[in-house]
């Protein structure tokens, strides 16, 4: 019977020490790539925006021709950074749209603004103070690629989320 209870106890410390994680800045996650750490209430730190193993180091958006939706994949990207956002409301972002080259000028910008207005929502919703966030269109002024084919084009429907240097 003792030795029951013994073989229990080595299970149980086993188990405890299996689940350790490490809290410190740098750590590494399960598939060995180094995470930022959270807070104690949960919530990235305020370093976490200068932190490229952060997520929010990710700060592209990236649309399909014609549309202003968020697509799925970026919706826990916008979470985060509209989180963060809630956390530190003295934190600016300028929420840059841009378009492809197709279509007029006028079109363009009216269509970036829309993007720029729809990543804005979703931040909004996290929390993110409206003060915090700043809609900027460029359209189809500043191009992320070169080019006059889908692959260039893709690459150009985005909204960037520029953070106010501090």
């Amino acid at each position: 019977m003792r030795n029951v209870f013994l073989w229990m106890g080595i299970l149980a410390m086993s188990l405890l020490c299996g689940c350790a994680t490490n809290s410190q800045p740098g750590a590494q996650g399960d598939n060995g790539v180094e995470t930022t750490p959270l807070d104690r209430e949960g919530a990235l730190p305020r370093t976490a925006i200068n932190d490229p193993a952060s997520p929010l180091a990710k700060r592209l958006v990236f649309f399909d021709f014609d549309k202003s939706d968020i697509k799925p994949e970026f919706q826990d990207l916008l979470e985060a950074h509209g989180r963060y956002l809630a956390a530190y409301p003295d934190v600016k972002v300028r929420l840059e749209g841009h378009t492809d080259e197709r279509g007029s000028r006028e079109y363009n910008l009216a269509l970036a603004e829309q993007r720029a207005k729809a990543v804005r929502q979703v931040l909004l919703l996290q929390g993110a103070p409206a003060a915090s966030l700043e809609v900027v269109s460029f359209g189809e002024e500043v191009p992320m690629a070169v080019g006059h084919d889908e692959t260039a084009w893709a690459k150009n429907r985005r909204v960037e989320l520029v953070y106010e240097a501090r």
